[in-house]
């Protein structure tokens, strides 16, 4: 999983709205706490758990019979899988591929050696990070319409891709509902849909890297968008002085070591803006320039030296 609580702490700011006609409904999906505000009835606010429930049911590695589960336990015999599983996978090759592997879905193998949660967390042995980094090839996924094969030993792991496709899903299902006004938090996957009520735009909080998790950096003030931020602060353990986090480099299996301490997307798509950030964060400032030239989106590096920049630049 690419984050548990992501990246960046988000907040969606109601003041100024008819409070009594905003209803919310919050749970666990993906490890992560959702909470879902909006201007609607409180029973379909609350559909949207049940929405987060069937895609972590379709999605996740770990629950049993899921698409990806049945995936990894394939053998690397072809599986038909849901079609929005099959869709989501080519997003994830299509990032893969244009980011020169720095966004890879197979990097399952590396994440597994890796306990951020550990009472005791160590440093995976070099060796066997080598291994599983060898193993890490977006390439090996073949699609061929709904079936998925897994070449070469190849295991997947959504949990940089998913919390942004279900949060769209999410913000799917609110708009097919009739609802103008909403606002979606996956652990810091933000969606926003329309304004508030009352027109004025909704409030997004980026974090402070270097301060408290209330702290926040940068503050947005959106319409309709997607916001995803990766960040080193999100889960990490102290070892001897070094700080080890979840942003792994697919190419050595180990936590990516660049100056960055956050990368934050904002654009259209919450799936989409999931892969860029953890891709951005890879690849760092510079060599996330032609990638983001690729894509209608706005990237915000903050620097672990608490400076920061912009892509396209103010």
């Amino acid at each position: 999983m690419k984050r548990i609580l992501l990246c960046a702490l988000v907040c969606c700011l109601l003041l100024g709205c008819r409070a009594e006609a905003a209803h919310s409904a919050a749970g666990i999906a993906c490890d992560t706490v959702v909470t879902v505000t909006a201007y609607a009835p409180q029973h379909v606010v609350d559909g949207t758990m049940r929405v987060c429930a069937e895609y972590e049911a379709m999605l996740s590695k770990t629950v049993e019979g899921s698409d990806v589960w049945n995936l990894n336990h394939a053998g690397g015999e072809p599986v038909e899988v849901h079609p929005e599983t099959a869709a989501l996978l080519k997003l994830a090759v299509e990032i893969g591929e244009s980011s020169g592997g720095a966004f890879d879905v197979t990097i399952a193998p590396v994440s597994a050696l890796w306990d951020f949660t550990a009472d005791e967390p160590t440093v995976p042995d070099p060796g066997d990070l080598a291994d599983a980094a060898s193993r890490v090839d977006y390439r090996n996924i073949v699609i061929d319409g709904n079936r998925v094969t897994l070449q070469n030993g190849a295991q997947i792991d959504l949990g940089g891709i998913a919390k942004g496709y279900i949060a769209d899903r999410v913000a799917g299902y609110l708009k097919e509902q009739g609802v103008t006004s909403a606002c979606i938090n996956m652990g810091g996957n933000v969606v926003t849909i329309g304004t508030k009520p009352d027109g004025s735009l909704w409030t997004i909080g980026i974090r402070d890297p270097n301060g408290t998790p209330e702290q926040s950096r940068e503050v947005l003030r959106l319409g309709s968008a997607a916001v995803v931020t990766s960040g080193n602060y999100e889960r990490f353990f102290l070892l001897d002085g070094v700080r080890y986090h979840h942003i792994l480099d697919p190419k050595t299996g180990m936590p990516v070591s660049n100056g960055l301490a956050s990368v934050t997307i904002v654009g259209a798509r919450s799936d989409l803006c999931d892969a860029l950030s953890t891709a951005c964060f890879v690849l760092g400032e510079e060599g996330s320039r032609a990638l983001l030239e690729r894509y209608d989106v706005r990237a915000i590096f903050i620097r672990q030296d608490g400076t920061e920049t912009t892509y396209p630049e103010e």
